[in-house]
Parts: C-alpha cells; sequence; structure tokens
C-alpha cells in the first residue's frame, strides 16, 4: 500500500523559471496534472554552493534511497534536487509501483522536470550554468527525455538502466554529454536494446556518448536490494564514474 514521502524538503514553480525557494515541511503532495506547484527534495553540499544536478526517482517515488543518493551527490559537492514525479506517494511493492508509474504521462514528468531545472539554475547557491541529471529505472528514461526537450540547459546526462514512458523516440535535441550504466542481465531492458539505444543517441545528437554495461541484473545500484538484484561493487564503479563524469561536465 502506497504511503506519503517524509522527503519532500522544497518547492518549485511550474509556470516560469521557478526560482523562489519555498520550503515545505513534508507530507504535502504536488505536481499532479495541472498543479503549478511541485515539490522535491533539496540536499546542499558543506560549503553551501556547487554546481547544480537533478536527480530522477525510480518506480518507487521519492523514497529513502533517492534521498540518500541526492545527500551523496551533496556529499561530493553538488547542489542536487530530486523532484517528487508522484506528488507525494511512494511505495515498496511492485505492483504498485508499475501502477503508479503508469499513471504519469510522459507529458507530465516532462513539466515537472522543466520546472525543477529552471528552479535548480536560479538558486544562488548553483554555482554551474547548466544542469546534470541522473535517474534510475524509470528515472533513466526521463534523464534522456529531460536531456533532449531542455537542450543547452542540461550539459550531462546520466541514465542507469532507463526505462518507461520517459524513454524519448528521438534524441535530435540532446546536446548534453551522456553516460549510461546499463546491465547485461536486465529483464526490462534487454543489453541488446541498450546498445541500440546507444548508437541512435550518438547518430541523432551527434553529442558524446559513453555506455557501460555491468555484469548485473536491473537496479543494480539499489542498495536497499528492492528486487534482489543489489551488486555493491558494480554499483560503486558506477556510481564512481556517474560522479566523475558530473564533475567534469556540469559547469
Amino acid at each position: 500500500m502506497s504511503e506519503q514521502t517524509p522527503h519532500q524538503n522544497t518547492t518549485f514553480s511550474l509556470t516560469g523559471t521557478g526560482t523562489d525557494n519555498g520550503t515545505d515541511s513534508g507530507g504535502r503532495t504536488g505536481g499532479q496534472a495541472g498543479d503549478q506547484t511541485g515539490h522535491g527534495y533539496l540536499a546542499l553540499p558543506e560549503s553551501g554552493a556547487g554546481p547544480g544536478v537533478i536527480v530522477i526517482q525510480e518506480w518507487w517515488g521519492l523514497t529513502d534511497h533517492i534521498k540518500d543518493v541526492t545527500d551523496r551527490l551533496a556529499a561530493s559537492g553538488f547542489v542536487a534536487l530530486a523532484p517528487d514525479l508522484y506528488g507525494g506517494s511512494i511505495t515498496h511493492d511492485g505492483d504498485e509501483a508499475g501502477e503508479m508509474m503508469s499513471k504519469l504521462p510522459a507529458e507530465e514528468g516532462a513539466r515537472l522536470l522543466a520546472g525543477a531545472t529552471d528552479h535548480l539554475l536560479g538558486l544562488d547557491a548553483v554555482t554551474s550554468a547548466t544542469v546534470g541529471a541522473i535517474g534510475f529505472c524509470m528515472g533513466g528514461g526521463f534523464v534522456l527525455a529531460m536531456a533532449a526537450q531542455q537542450g543547452e540547459k542540461v550539459s550531462a546526462a546520466v541514465p542507469f538502466y532507463g526505462v518507461g514512458q520517459g524513454v524519448p523516440e528521438s534524441y535530435a535535441g540532446i546536446t548534453a554529454a551522456v553516460q549510461g550504466h546499463y546491465a547485461e542481465h536486465d529483464a526490462s531492458y534487454p543489453v541488446e536494446e541498450a546498445r541500440e539505444q546507444e548508437e541512435q543517441i550518438r547518430a541523432e545528437s551527434g553529442a558524446e556518448v559513453s555506455y557501460f554495461y555491468y555484469d548485473a541484473g536491473h537496479a543494480f545500484h539499489n542498495d536497499t536490494n528492492a528486487i534482489g538484484t543489489y551488486d555493491p561493487d558494480r554499483a560503486q564503479l558506477a556510481w564512481g564514474r556517474a560522479v566523475e563524469f558530473l564533475g567534469e561536465k556540469v559547469a
């Protein structure tokens, strides 16, 4: 049964540049179709400032794991924002997660990510003129959609085993450098499709593209072991590559 995330601590506009810096103590929903305010979790580095990175959730919602990923990026020097694509709902049940994901229109996800991007770029704490984006599972698909739709606002896109409605049909709008992390034993997104996607992005966008393939299953980076596929060694390797890439590209 779905629950309410306790991790909403910031709001952003979905109609303009979204540079307000409102906070929300938690539990309030937002970002549903027709709403003009999005919610999310914002984490700042110890220095108080740094390059901006958008973190895009898995199909479970804005969970403890996504908060932890966002905090880890902040600990590495980034200003990290995880927009809540489900308006406050989270789940730990796979069937329910699939249903929740299916009820999120790709267009609504894109609207929320556009607002989050403008909000992050408008924060005084953000030192970069562009943002990076990293996402997992459903969020990995939306990383590519965001990069295609936001163009030069996004300088680095890092999808981890991206699936779902966010995966775009065309990658022509991507100007960001892309670093993909995909599993060789992924029933949700077979490795053959990932390799085809890699070549399609390279051909259509002309962007810098590098994909890594791991002897692992879907969601190998999720250290809650939500579907029994967590691989700590490969997760650490992929994470190190991703953080280094974001540090090099987001400026």
